[in-house]
């Protein structure tokens, strides 16, 4: 078994560790096998989906993907982690409850992660950076909270969500909801939805967040120089509703659009610009030209 590897300075240090993480033989915490056991259980749904098939089943798993990933991208991403733009509490709650059925944790679980790993971006800190493997950066960093902790320290950079009591209580429930979910879902459609809706949707969206952590960080295009290694991956575009053109995203992190140019498809500002038209987005946050122009490449 290989231990959480420090030197003698403090997880603050900037320096944590010296050799490579084991990942498997190691300690595994109560939450981390919980963790595991979630997402093997969503893919073998997913596997037994042909043999439970049902066509609208399947039209479901697309739809709990489109929303799910939407929600992901909308709420726990560009609204809660970013703060790039502003809704009432009756568009910001709905969205961010929905993000839950994810399957990818709480509002607070998500957005700390999400702060920390651009506050130290390719960094010994960045709780998921490609530098310490691509699968790592893809999904085993989910697995290991005391290596992520250790890194980088309690989750005191989400203060904004905790004051709020909807993220408090859905961070202490959050099992019921989706254990309440799973189980309308089978009393309702029987194994096809659980298979084909579930299961195909859950990995759809599973794979499509954790891609924008892992290969938007080596394969793609640079437009902006920044000093971290993120990519514009546009094949990815329609998939994470506009969360792949990565490279644009830690350039200018608190912008609401992150497809700049008219053919990057970005069905996220999609939405966010329509409530600002209907004024029920404000201060929404775009880059400056001059901003732009200080970052460009050419």
């Amino acid at each position: 078994m290989c231990n959480i590897p420090r030197d003698d300075g403090s997880s603050q240090s900037g320096v944590v560790r010296k050799e490579k993480r084991a990942y498997f033989q190691r300690k595994w915490p109560l939450v981390d096998v919980i963790r595991a056991l979630v997402v093997v259980i969503v893919h073998c749904l997913c596997l037994l989906a042909p043999f439970n098939y049902k066509w609208e089943a399947l039209r479901f798993g697309f739809l709990l993907f489109a929303l799910t990933t939407l929600s992901i991208t909308f709420s726990y991403h560009r609204n809660l982690s970013h703060r790039s733009f502003k809704v009432p509490k009756w568009i910001e709650y709905p969205f961010a409850y929905s993000a839950v059925f994810a399957l990818q944790g709480d509002p607070l679980d998500w957005v700390s992660i999400h702060r920390f790993h651009h506050q130290f971006t390719d960094t010994d800190r960045d709780p998921h950076s490609p530098k310490e493997g691509l699968w790592f950066s893809h999904i085993l960093w989910i697995f290991d909270t005391e290596y992520i902790k250790y890194k980088c320290g309690g989750r005191n950079n989400v203060m904004d969500l905790k004051k709020q009591w909807f993220y408090r209580f859905l961070r202490r429930t959050i099992a019921l909801h989706i254990l309440t979910y799973w189980t309308v879902l089978y009393l309702y459609g029987g194994l096809p939805y659980l298979t084909c809706g579930g299961g195909v949707g859950g990995v759809i969206v599973y794979h499509v967040t954790w891609v924008v952590n892992s290969a938007a960080h080596v394969w793609g295009s640079r437009s902006w120089k920044t000093n971290d290694t993120s990519r514009n991956v546009w094949w990815l575009c329609l998939f994470t509703m506009g969360d792949s053109w990565h490279n644009n995203h830690h350039a200018f992190e608190s912008s609401a659009r992150q497809g700049f140019e008219w053919w990057q498809i970005d069905i996220t500002w999609y939405l966010i610009r329509l409530l600002e038209v209907l004024g029920l987005a404000t201060d929404v946050k775009l880059p400056s030209v001059f901003q732009k122009q200080k970052l460009a490449l050419n």
